[in-house]
């Protein structure tokens, strides 16, 4: 191996390409179509028609290839990258589907606070870590004497689910068998499309 092996959800993969650059072997892992997206029922077919209309596209297919795996595809062949490219979601992973090894390291984002069972995605994380992991939470939201989580999944208001303390957090993450749990650091930015600051605490997992 190159070095380390990670994993990681991807999006538009910039972090999957970075760990790459700095000795990585990666698999990036992407739902397969925009049906696999943790989103109440009812309001799937509205969020992928905004899509459809969003990218000028024909099909669900052509969004998601727009959306998501199009991004992906350019900047593989563009950097003339080696990441593997895996898709599922993140509660039916498997190690056949990784390619048969535990990872090194296994970076999560804000993947957990869009999920609807952040618990399940957690469990079968820890399956195929044989290292770290590292997830994000939102870092004004902060109960420090409770492992508090927050259902903030209101009508209207987008694919965000849940909001969750570090206690929280740190008390899934050792419940799925990580023994030591720590902050690494934070971070800052602006959602462009809604115009809404966010903080974000980074935590580190260690088997």
């Amino acid at each position: 191996m190159a070095g380390p092996r990670s994993r990681r959800a991807c999006g538009s993969a910039y972090f999957a390409f970075e760990f790459e650059k700095r000795g990585a072997e990666v698999v990036s892992v992407e739902l397969p179509s925009l049906a696999e997206w943790d989103v109440i029922s009812g309001e799937r077919d509205q969020i992928v028609n905004h899509l459809i209309q969003w990218h000028k596209a024909s099909t669900p297919e052509e969004a998601y290839v727009r959306h998501l795996d199009g991004p992906f595809r350019f900047c593989h062949k563009m950097l003339g990258s080696k990441v593997t490219r895996c898709y599922s979601s993140v509660y039916h992973l498997t190690l056949d589907k990784v390619g048969g090894k535990k990872f090194d390291l296994i970076y999560a984002g804000d993947i957990l606070l869009h999920l609807f069972s952040p618990l399940q995605a957690l469990d079968t994380l820890s399956i195929l870590c044989a290292g770290q992991i590292f997830a994000t939470l939102d870092a004004p939201f902060e109960h420090a004497d409770h492992p508090y989580m927050r259902f903030v999944g209101r009508e209207g208001e987008g694919r965000t689910w849940w909001l969750m303390s570090t206690l929280c957090l740190e008390s899934m993450l050792k419940r799925v068998g990580f023994r030591t749990v720590t902050q690494v650091g934070a971070y800052s930015g602006i959602l462009r499309r809604a115009s809404v600051a966010y903080q974000r605490k980074v935590l580190m997992a260690s088997k």
